[in-house]
């Protein structure tokens, strides 16, 4: 995963700019109700060759679109003189602004070189994954509902918020579709007392995967909690250096590219997850197609896969992200794939 070498140099083109991309629907987490989607949308330009990337970044660190915009353009001059992969790591922080920038990198270098993305990073071919779907927190009713629309689901994944609503919403889920996998994201939503009195309905529901149940900072919470769950973290692992104080108090890692940094991180994520006998999990911070093919190519070394970003939103990019059979496949035109055209950059207008 190094750099592509021995190739001449010239000055790059890089384009930034902001999106919106409206949600169908409010879509309600602990702390947040969400109605539209900002992305950073980066481009890089060597002799026709495009490298693109996107980035949502991550709200609970306040890692939003315009300011990722203002990372990226600070580092203008060294990313258009030729700025790689490897000295990115250290120039910026893990967050959405590296990430744009490394997956950027990742396919103007794959161009290059004359590969795919998953070829230039040693990876297996990529085959369609079975996703997560995830229904926001609701009335009871309507997360059945919602459970029922998602006929083709195989996985459904509940966003729950610590309120004694907790309990009907996961009984209703379950009763409405028996045949599904089921996991919790409480988005640091419980305390150690409402996951307690939770446990019984959780496991009466055979839920597989309970993600992020306290806060940022009371991972200790865990210390000496049995849980016949596994039990993930999202929000209190961002890198592969957090890795190893989790050790002991969480099963699962949830592994996103916003949070990472970008794919670079990601993989390197994945490998010390595994080393320190996590199983992995790759999430989003929902997105567009751009955003998920590169996640897409993490998802195939991963053990849980939450890539249903693009469902959200009223339209996606086209090509997009394929969804059948509860799987989720990202054509290699949708980004990373190896393509000989020369292509000229065409601001998308925001919605």
């Amino acid at each position: 995963m190094q750099p592509v070498t021995g190739l001449p140099r010239v000055r790059r083109a890089l384009r930034a700019d902001v999106q919106t991309w409206p949600l169908k629907a409010p879509f309600r987490i602990t702390g947040y109700t969400f109605v539209d989607l900002d992305v950073l949308v980066v481009e890089l330009e060597e002799e026709g060759l495009k490298g693109r990337g996107e980035a949502a970044g991550v709200y609970y660190r306040k890692d939003d679109a315009y300011r990722m915009l203002a990372q990226v353009e600070a580092l203008r001059d060294p990313i258009e003189q030729g700025l790689e992969r490897e000295a990115l790591q250290r120039r910026l922080p893990a967050g959405g602004a590296r990430n744009a920038i490394d997956c950027a990198l990742w396919e103007l270098d794959a161009r290059r070189a004359g590969q795919a993305v998953w070829q230039l990073a040693r990876l297996e071919g990529p085959v369609p994954r079975i996703t997560t779907y995830t229904i926001g927190a609701n009335a009871p009713e309507q997360m059945a509902a919602e459970a029922l629309a998602f006929a083709d689901a195989k996985a459904l994944k509940l966003k729950l918020t610590g309120e004694p609503a907790d309990s009907v919403r996961v009984s209703a889920v379950r009763a409405a579709r028996r045949d599904v996998w089921l996991g919790v994201d409480a988005n640091q939503g419980f305390t150690r007392t409402s996951l307690a009195h939770l446990m019984p309905t959780l496991t009466a529901a055979r839920v597989q995967l309970i993600e992020q149940p306290f806060p940022i900072g009371k991972e200790s919470e865990l210390d000496q909690f049995d849980s016949p769950i596994p039990i993930a973290a999202d929000e209190s692992v961002q890198e592969a250096a957090d890795l190893a104080a989790l050790v002991g108090r969480f099963d699962v890692i949830n592994i996103k590219l916003d949070k990472s940094g970008g794919l670079t991180e990601a993989l390197a994520m994945v490998s010390e997850a595994q080393r320190l006998g996590f199983e992995t999990m790759v999430g989003n911070m929902t997105g567009t197609a751009l955003a998920m093919a590169p996640a897409f190519l993490v998802a195939q070394r991963c053990n849980v896969v939450d890539l249903d970003g693009p469902l959200f939103l009223k339209s996606d990019r086209s090509p997009g992200v394929v969804y059948q059979s509860g799987t989720v496949w990202c054509p290699e035109e949708v980004w990373g794939g190896f393509s000989t055209e020369r292509e000229s950059w065409q601001p998308k207008p925001s919605r």
